[in-house]
């Protein structure tokens, strides 16, 4: 590659923006009203585990967590959001009734492909991730 090869790419090659797995944790009867709020909020995939509770049912019931059937639900968010999705699934665990839950967020570290990052990410546009699509002109 020549040295001007060398100045394009750097010149149309940008970082992606940062993923993160959100975990969100609730009662199995509100799994699919979480779901549905986490991608109205920008999730692009979701993933469902049945779960159940592991703590003594008094206990439960002085924490308001009567049911022990749960959901996980494993979602992919863009980094810069996920503040704010944390944020307002906290409101939505005090607001909602029987809506109490938890939810943090893991940083993903890579990716496999570039497409399989653009489909995480939730990127539609062919040239905002490493510079335009293949087969599309430059314009």
């Amino acid at each position: 590659m020549s040295r001007e090869e060398s100045k394009e790419i750097s010149k149309t090659v940008s970082s992606p923006e940062a993923l993160k797995l959100l975990v969100t944790v609730v009662n199995r009867q509100k799994s699919d009203y979480y779901a549905d709020l986490i991608q109205s909020l920008g999730a692009n995939m979701q993933c469902f585990v049945a779960a159940e509770g592991t703590a003594a049912t008094a206990r439960l019931g002085i924490m308001g967590l009567g049911d022990e059937r749960k959901s996980v639900i494993v979602s992919v968010v863009k980094a810069s959001d996920s503040d704010r999705i944390l944020e307002i699934l906290g409101e939505k665990f005090k607001t909602v009734r029987n809506g109490k839950g938890v939810a943090y967020t893991v940083p993903m570290t890579s990716v496999i492909s570039v497409l399989a990052y653009r489909f995480l990410a939730d990127i539609k546009e062919p040239s905002s991730f490493f510079g335009p699509a293949a087969g599309t002109a430059e314009q």
